[in-house]
């Protein structure tokens, strides 16, 4: 060791100094944090839209774009994935050893709710929440392919379109929602920090509101006229109830529809530092655990009382379904329950030189 005052041996390199962690964008947590409470909400509705026509069409207009905001803003952060080897090492401990111990756990955990004892855990059948996880496992690994081919964007809407077409497409991995929800993805891939600038200008929020105040609209009048089925992505046309070219044309219709909402969405999103900006960190923990209580509420008869299923239960459920998800994004529950959902298996990877003192990096909600 070179004592202070001492100049270093002539030859010897002298070691760099650190350099220093790249900030966070505020506007990202944020905008991940709005996103995850959406989709706790939209959950939580769920057993709420039989014989309220105003909750499900606030059901499908979350529906139409809360995760295709999620999965742009996946894409977006995804553009570094060059399948190096601790790329593929972060992608195996921040999305598949996760979703091989939250899809055991879910199906555990529906044998107790659902009465179904001899229900198989399958590794192969994304349970509930678990889709997302393969879904973006499998994104990333073809990232590299997206971000080569020209036009990537119509080529990923002509696979979605296709997807839509073919009900021969099982139930393996969920491939049906994978390949829809693609295009989502790709665009992500696509995008630059400018173009998050130009959505956060005054007059897109102005607009916002007219905008959104019009789907709500469109939605009300769609209710009792079209299944809320093609936003969730899951399904052929012709599992829908309708002739198989329907996928064709409401492929790209969705698309734009939603890209038109999560363009609205995000530029309400604050730009600056918040009380909810460290929780927008935590956002796959949210989205993983709040799953558990939203099945759980249907067997311990949460939404049994009929004042629930009024305009006041309904708010009521709204609000407690968000702040139970933001509990769920905090840093206690983040450090207690680290070890399940980004867990650190260093010894399933053989040491590399060069590689001892190396951080280990998250991936991102």
């Amino acid at each position: 060791m070179v004592s202070a005052g001492t100049k270093a041996a002539p030859g010897r390199a002298t070691a760099a100094p650190p350099r220093p962690a790249k900030e966070r964008d505020a506007f990202f947590d944020n905008a991940k944090y709005a996103a995850i409470v959406l989709v706790a909400v939209g959950h939580a509705w769920e057993p709420l839209r039989d014989g309220s026509r105003f909750v499900t069409a606030m059901y499908m207009l979350v529906y139409a774009f809360h995760m295709p905001a999620f999965i742009i803003i996946s894409g977006y952060f995804s553009r570094g994935f060059d399948g190096r080897p601790e790329r593929l090492k972060r992608l195996v401990t921040g999305l598949f050893i996760p979703y091989v111990v939250f899809e055991t756990a879910y199906t555990l955990f529906t044998r107790w709710t659902d009465q179904e004892p001899d229900r198989p855990v399958s590794l192969l059948d994304p349970l509930y929440l678990t889709w997302f996880l393969a879904a973006l496992f499998l994104w990333r690994l073809t990232t590299p392919l997206w971000l080569r081919v020209r036009m990537p964007l119509a080529l990923a809407l002509a696979v979605a379109m296709l997807a839509t077409v073919s009900s021969s497409i099982g139930s393996d991995l969920d491939l049906q929602r994978t390949l829809q929800f693609l295009p989502y993805f790709v665009l992500g891939l696509l995008l630059k920090p400018e173009h998050f600038r130009l959505v956060r200008r005054r007059a897109v929020r102005i607009a916002a509101v007219p905008v959104f105040a019009g789907a709500f609209v469109v939605a009300y009048w769609a209710v009792p006229r079209m299944t809320g089925g093609w936003f969730y992505h899951r399904e052929s046309a012709e599992q829908l109830g309708a002739p198989a070219w329907y996928g064709v044309v409401m492929t790209p219709v969705l698309f734009v529809c939603s890209l038109v909402l999560v363009v609205y969405f995000l530029s309400w999103v604050p730009g600056r530092r918040m009380w909810c900006t460290v929780l927008g960190t935590g956002t796959l923990y949210g989205y993983l655990l709040h799953g558990f209580l939203a099945q759980g509420a249907k067997y311990w008869g949460w939404y049994d009382p009929a004042w629930i299923h009024r305009p006041l239960g309904a708010l009521a459920v709204t609000v407690v379904a968000a702040v139970i998800v933001t509990l769920l994004c905090t840093p206690p529950v983040r450090r207690a329950l680290r070890f399940v959902v980004e867990p650190d298996p260093r010894w399933l990877f053989r040491r590399e030189s060069g590689e001892a003192g190396r951080d280990r990096v998250a991936v991102p909600g």
